[in-house]
């Protein structure tokens, strides 16, 4: 079974995704970070970013760094670029078809990593929902930061997403749509997991 999750940042789709993942017993690729890692290491060393992306491996995806704020604007810039994505391609593929099956969250699974999936989930929330979300884990982390600053800077990065050339961030043809502005972490995963189910799906494990 191949779950491929896609939607915006802060949506809730890499915490649902985690948790599909657990309860299925599959393994799992937040395919964000692969963006995250090509962008901050080519931010750092000045390496073009689809050299970076042709060696890339899952131990660079272990720094701390890419979690953080600055990651993520790096990695929604190097996204746009074709020869970066090209070179990321085979990777996520090949993860993608393990024999065990696998979850991915990014942003073109469904359309273009994994067409073929027979779960393909898209998971969105109002932009409000999605800043508030950000500003919290932001705080959280200790990050001084005001909400008007998070939705500008989600607004930008939703815009680069959705308008890049290259595999844009859109919902595939056949994906469910899950609206989790109104929902918590546990009603998102009850309803992505119903609706998994629906398909014939069934964890093995007790």
């Amino acid at each position: 079974m191949v779950i491929a999750i896609d939607g915006p940042s802060a949506s809730g789709k890499g915490t649902l995704a985690k948790r599909l993942a657990a309860h299925f017993g599959l393994p799992h690729l937040d395919t964000g970070m692969l963006y995250r890692a090509v962008g901050w290491i080519a931010a750092q060393t000045g390496e073009p970013p689809a050299k970076v992306a042709a060696r890339l491996t899952l131990a660079d995806l272990a720094d701390p760094h890419l979690r953080s704020d600055e990651a993520g604007q790096e990695g929604s810039k190097v996204a746009v670029m074709p020869e970066v994505r090209a070179n990321l391609l085979k990777f996520q593929k090949e993860f993608s078809s393990q024999g065990s099956g696998a979850v991915l969250d990014g942003r073109d699974i469904g359309t273009v990593i994994c067409p073929d999936a027979p779960v393909k989930l898209f998971v969105t929330a109002s932009p409000e929902a999605r800043a508030v979300r950000r500003y919290q884990e932001l705080r959280g982390r200790g990050v001084d930061t005001i909400k008007p600053r998070v939705l500008a800077e989600m607004a930008e990065r939703d815009r680069r997403d959705s308008e890049r050339a290259a595999a844009p961030l859109r919902a595939a043809p056949d994906a469910w749509l899950l609206d989790t502005s109104e929902m918590d972490a546990d009603a998102a995963f009850a309803a992505a997991l119903a609706f998994i189910e629906r398909k014939g799906f069934r964890s093995s494990g007790p």
